[in-house]
């Protein structure tokens, strides 16, 4: 066993007069092929993973089951769900941070929330063994689980990446990015040293795919904006570079889509480096495969994800990619009373003609694949069919900055402000909760009436350093 045993859980996780959450208790199928509990007691549903996938799929089960036939657990690391589409615009200042993410106790309010991390899966045993932010982990037990953690940065062994690099996946390093460069602007308009400045007003951004494209079109523009108020800094003193191991951006879109927004990028200044590679980062400096050599302040990895590290730590069987395989239904192969979603599962793309193609980890399947995992598991719990998950390519849509976009909507090609228009209607309309749809029309409705807002709440990035300063400890300059 590893952790602390099930009679050491907290309390507050073991409702009513039900057996400790780690306890070994069978489940068994009725003859409808329904499941429930031989001991009469509620079903206990666990959701590892707090994201789209897992709330979603959570939000689905709470309304279809009564309190009396499931108890419904989700284990987030984190007490908010973020909807990373509008990371982008959370990082220019577009919209509040605080509006794309939703507080899942607040949605979720007939499930169970624990606030950890799943640091084992036992199948043989039906428990996950969890560990909070603090204090000693314990294990929760299980008659059904949904695994759907999402995924994490997939970096390489770059020398100087992990020391220098930061991601784009989550609503802190969203904020991080804002707040640093900001001050990198501020850092490069206090200094008479040529060589800080340079380094300072240079800004690398590796990986071409959504997610880089979008985070530096919009802080680039929002640099941009921001230099209105700086007069020792002009738009062309900034370097901004993305680099792609790829021969286009975007793989998403089509070729000609993808060189247009290569085209629009260059004209705004970025650098744009196809067919490269990140060779090291050591100290800040960055090499390039193309031999390149440059100081820069900030840099960004963007170059793909890959499964959450926590499915090696479980009794599940895994595909090369370390993902879950799945069946067309969203169950895991092989194993039974198990569901997967997401970036994490293997989830046949039954639209493609290869039998072995799988769905893109993207925004676009986790959301339709939410659906049909909750009606999935509901089915399961009721006896129910279950059905497969099909969802034909649609279109992808993205964000250059204000009032630019790119869209491709099947096969119409769409540029511009349209383009920009169709990214923010189709996205918010996808956001969670009603509330967080009105909070983001209102910050772009004031954004529309008022200037933009370039402030640094570099504070925010080391907010005991006054403090430090006061009882005199030292503290290292740092670029934010």
């Amino acid at each position: 066993m590893v952790g602390g045993t099930a009679d050491t859980a907290p309390a507050a996780l073991i409702s009513g007069g039900e057996a400790p959450a780690g306890r070994a208790r069978a489940s068994v199928r009725g003859g409808d092929g329904s499941v429930g509990s031989m001991t009469g007691s509620p079903l206990r549903i666990v959701i590892v993973g707090g994201g789209y996938v897992g709330m979603y799929t959570a939000l689905g089960l709470q309304k279809k089951l009564s309190r009396g036939a499931a108890q419904i657990t989700v284990v987030e690391p984190q007490a908010n769900m973020t909807y990373q589409p509008f990371l982008p615009e959370a990082a220019a200042g577009s919209v509040e941070p605080r509006h794309v993410v939703v507080p899942l106790r607040r949605v979720l309010r007939r499930c169970q929330v624990i606030t950890g991390a799943v640091s084992a899966i036992t199948h043989a045993r039906k428990c996950v063994t969890v560990q909070p932010s603090s204090g000693e982990e314990y294990e929760l037990g299980y008659d059904l689980l949904v695994v759907c953690p999402g995924s994490v940065s997939r970096l390489l062994p770059v020398p100087g990446l992990a020391e220098c690099g930061i991601g784009f996946k989550t609503i802190g390093e969203a904020i991080y990015l804002r707040n640093h460069v900001l001050s990198c602007l501020d850092l490069a308009a206090s200094t008479d040293d040529p060589q800080l400045r340079r380094r300072a007003l240079t800004f690398v951004f590796v990986g071409g795919g959504y997610a880089g494209v979008e985070a530096m079109a919009e802080l680039e523009d929002m640099a941009r904006y921001a230099t209105r108020y700086i007069d020792a800094i002009a738009p062309g003193d900034m370097r901004w570079v993305l680099v792609e191991a790829a021969g286009r951006i975007m793989p998403e879109v089509s070729v000609r889509l993808s060189a247009y927004t290569a085209d629009r990028l260059t004209e705004r200044g970025i650098d744009v480096r196809l067919d490269t590679r990140l060779e090291s980062a050591t100290g800040g400096t960055i090499v390039l495969s193309d031999g390149t050599t440059m100081e820069a302040g900030t840099l960004v990895w963007t170059a793909g994800v890959k499964a959450n590290p926590i499915l090696a730590q479980t009794d599940l069987p895994r595909d090369d990619k370390g993902r879950l395989p799945c069946n067309a239904n969203l169950t895991v192969k092989g194993v039974n009373g198990v569901f997967a979603a997401g970036d994490c599962a293997a989830v046949p793309d039954l639209t493609k003609d290869d039998p072995a193609a799988t769905c893109s980890p993207s925004a676009q399947h986790a959301v339709r694949q939410a659906r049909t995992l909750a009606a999935n598991v509901l089915a399961t719990v009721r006896g129910g069919t279950l059905h497969d998950y099909r969802h034909a390519y649609a279109g992808s849509v993205a964000s250059l900055g204000l009032y630019r976009g790119v869209a491709e909507v099947y096969g119409v090609r769409l540029r511009g402000f349209p383009a920009w228009w169709m990214h923010r209607t189709y996205h918010v309309s996808r956001m969670p909760t009603f509330n967080r749809k009105v909070r983001i029309v209102a910050d772009w409705t004031g954004a529309l009436l008022f200037s933009r807002e370039v402030v640094s709440l570099g504070q925010v990035q080391a907010p005991r350093a006054e403090f430090e300063e006061a009882a005199g400890l030292r503290r290292l300059p740092d670029l934010g």
